[in-house]
């Protein structure tokens, strides 16, 4: 048994320690925002919040989240950062497919956390999920604007 708090809430869950946090996340909780994309860590759909933190969760094993409190993508804008990036995202129509844009949001949220004021390097360097579309420079220009 892990126990786990996510979006706030206890969660105690029957898994294997070493199931990855994604598959708790959508098989087993269903909280389904959160997408599975590459299953190695790279893309970034699997995005979440560990204690404020971008992590992707499609590789961390949900035994090592311990006491950590894990937010997902359908609890986000509770959160006054993630409501203001999720402002920009809409406001500038970022996704146009929109698979990628649940893990986008989170990577974003998690850099306003760490850096509320980010420089364009800034953002480069922390927004490194995939975007099949290519909408790299909607979602800079909405973090700028969820910065402003």
């Amino acid at each position: 048994m892990v126990n786990l708090t996510i979006n706030g809430q206890q969660h105690t869950i029957e898994a294997e320690p070493d199931t990855p946090l994604l598959f708790v996340l959508r098989d087993t909780i269903g909280l389904t925002g959160t997408k599975y994309g590459c299953g190695i860590g790279q893309c970034g759909a699997c995005t979440v919040l560990i204690d404020g933190q971008a992590t992707r969760s499609c590789q961390l094993p949900v035994d090592s989240v311990g006491t950590q409190a894990v937010t997902t993508i359908e609890a986000i804008e509770a959160d006054p950062v993630g409501a203001r990036v999720v402002a920009a995202w809409v406001g500038i129509e970022v996704p146009q497919c929109g698979y990628c844009q649940s893990g986008q949001v989170m990577a974003a949220t998690g850099l306003l956390k760490e850096t509320p004021k980010p420089t364009d390097d800034d953002i480069a360097a922390a927004m490194t999920n995939l975007c099949r579309c290519g909408t790299y420079n909607a979602i800079a220009a909405a973090v700028r604007q969820a910065a402003a």
